[in-house]
């Protein structure tokens, strides 16, 4: 429990700026809270309640200082998805799949934390994560154009979505897009025009930057003014209606086995995401403070805010981009910001919320939108085809399966992409033909350098550790060269990038032994790391070997084609 390091030495310092933080987070925190509530087509008020005791669950259990937990965009969008698949939306039965989802989730996270699993997010690759989130913003994106135009239109998917929209243009609603627009490019112009005008009228830096980041409560206040005062709702603008004012409530999810194995999926997709986005933020915010973010705590801390949002009608949450980097940049020292923000909330929801009946939900959709938007990450595409073609097919697959097909067969489809392609890869290591650079003792590929070659002696340098899929090829590869060469006399494996050598790779070996023996050829090894010659020394293969193993290539050399260095 890392509160019980850092409450130690909580003072008067860390009070104060972790009080100006949460101030600043609470005021962003509302309206996205709203907007995500919405976007998991959850009542608003879920949105609330899942900033609250998830907020003090991770300041008990969470490891970095500064990652600030709630509602996201990417997991509201997957929590719609998943539980679109087994309930109607706006039923009870969708809010209590909801719950489960976040239970499940939960517990899987804590179970991961407990196992210390935190390596298995390495296999989502950035290829795979930034393809599957720029997707992911476009689809938010165009699921809450029905909400700015005042239309009505459904999907999850690109096909959908669009024929939607288009066959919904004919019912747009007047007032809704004037609200839906004005809203739209003042968040967008706040981002970043807005902090630089305050300060060109008078407002201290400080200042500034506290009320620029509260633009999205200013819309509302604004556009929630413009329905209340002119009516609005009578003219067709939709808006959130009655939210419950109190703390949440005691919701314990529903126990149905065949509910439950049915999220069960899609509850593992969600919390590695969750997972590798909060650890991403976390670990760059703690960087630049030196200070340390640690895996397997993080995946029991945010399972306890998971189990905490399941209990009390919330919805999957997570460490959030936004939110994290402006507590961070508001000063925020302990998780104790974040409890101090799920007091502001709890003061919001418990005295507030009438003020939010007339708030359009083309506002909310606007905030959205803004905030997917900067997800997008289109330039990608164009990086990686320029660097690496393999990681473009990964990208550009998930990106476009998951516009075509939904979030968790995109994501699913990406992870195996990129896994199949590394097995590929790997599966054909790089083995080049290794050459004596002159006046050295280094060896370098004889395609690249001039060097100095030996007929008698084939110096090979395999750069990948051997293993089942790989061993076949190096066979192939050795016969080759073999063959290329009919004076040779020796071949010599320099190993100074093989980390491991497996059982099959090793058979491998002592048939390359046995073939190149019968042509007369003579085996050797060189520069063998110490792990690796470890596990060989309790083998036959070693006192089979024909050749020898030497320390360096250079002495392998020296001693079996002197000649050659000169």
């Amino acid at each position: 429990m890392p509160v019980l390091s850092w409450g130690k030495t909580y003072d008067r310092g860390q009070w104060s700026a972790d009080m100006l933080a949460a101030g600043i987070v609470t005021l962003m925190l509302i309206p996205q809270s709203l907007a995500y509530a919405m976007l998991a087509g959850l009542p608003p008020q879920a949105g609330l309640y899942a900033s609250m005791l998830p907020l003090l669950a991770y300041a008990v259990f969470g490891s970095s200082r500064t990652l600030a937990v709630g509602p996201a965009a990417v997991t509201s969008l997957m929590t719609a998805a998943a539980i679109g698949q087994v309930a109607a939306a706006g039923s009870a039965d969708y809010w209590a799949a909801a719950l489960v989802l976040a239970l499940l989730s939960g517990l899987m996270l804590t179970l991961m934390g407990v196992l210390r699993l935190g390596w298995l997010a390495n296999y989502l690759s950035h290829p795979v994560i930034s393809g599957f989130i720029s997707a992911s913003g476009v689809l938010i994106a165009l699921s809450q154009a029905k909400h700015v135009l005042g239309i009505a239109a459904s999907g999850d998917t690109l096909p959908e979505l669009l024929p939607a929209l288009w066959r919904g243009l004919p019912q747009t609603n007047g007032p809704t897009v004037a609200l839906g627009l004005s809203a739209l490019l003042f968040l967008w112009w706040s981002r970043s025009g807005l902090k630089p005008w305050l300060r060109r009228i008078g407002i201290g830096q400080r200042w500034a930057d506290a009320l620029a980041k509260a633009g999205p409560v200013a819309a509302i206040a604004a556009t929630t003014a413009a329905v209340w005062a002119w009516d609005l709702a009578a003219h067709g603008v939709r808006v959130v209606g009655v939210v419950p004012q109190g703390l949440p409530p005691f919701t314990p999810p529903t126990w149905n086995p065949a509910l439950w194995t049915e999220l069960a999926v899609p509850a593992l997709l969600l919390s590695v995401v969750g997972f590798v986005e909060s650890i991403s933020v976390g670990q760059t915010l703690a960087a630049k403070r030196r200070q340390r973010v640690e895996p397997d705590q993080e995946l029991v801390a945010l399972g306890a805010s998971n189990v905490a949002a399941a209990f009390t009608g919330g919805l999957p949450v997570t460490g959030g981009f936004s939110r994290s980097v402006v507590n961070f940049d508001a000063g925020a020292q302990t998780p104790a910001a974040g409890i101090y923000t799920a007091i502001g909330i709890a003061v919001a929801t418990l005295l507030l919320t009438p003020l939010l009946h007339h708030l359009p939900q083309a506002t909310l959709a606007a905030t959205i939108v803004v905030a997917v938007l900067s997800l997008v990450d289109l330039g990608m595409l164009k990086r990686t085809w320029q660097y690496s073609r393999f990681d473009f097919t990964v990208v550009g697959a998930t990106l476009v399966t998951t516009l075509l097909a939904g979030v968790e067969t995109g994501l699913i489809a990406g992870v195996g992409l990129a896994l199949m392609l590394h097995l590929y890869r790997s599966s054909r290591p790089h083995v080049a033909v290794i050459g004596l650079v002159p006046g050295t003792e280094h060896f370098r590929n004889v395609l690249r350098h001039l060097v100095l070659t030996s007929p008698q002696v084939l110096g090979l340098r395999v750069d990948e550790s051997l293993y089942f899929a790989n061993a076949r090829y190096l066979e192939d590869r050795i016969n080759e060269a073999v063959a290329d060469h009919p004076e040779l006399q020796h071949v010599v494996l320099q190993c100074s990038a093989i980390n491991d050598i497996d059982a099959s790779a090793l058979e491998s070996l002592e048939a390359i032994e046995a073939r190149l023996n019968e042509a007369g050829i003579r085996l050797h090894l060189s520069e063998v790391k110490g792990p690796v010659m470890d596990k060989l020394a309790g083998t036959p293969f070693l006192k089979q070997l024909s050749g020898r193993v030497y320390l360096t290539h250079y002495q392998a050399v020296a001693e079996l084609a002197p000649h050659s260095l000169a």
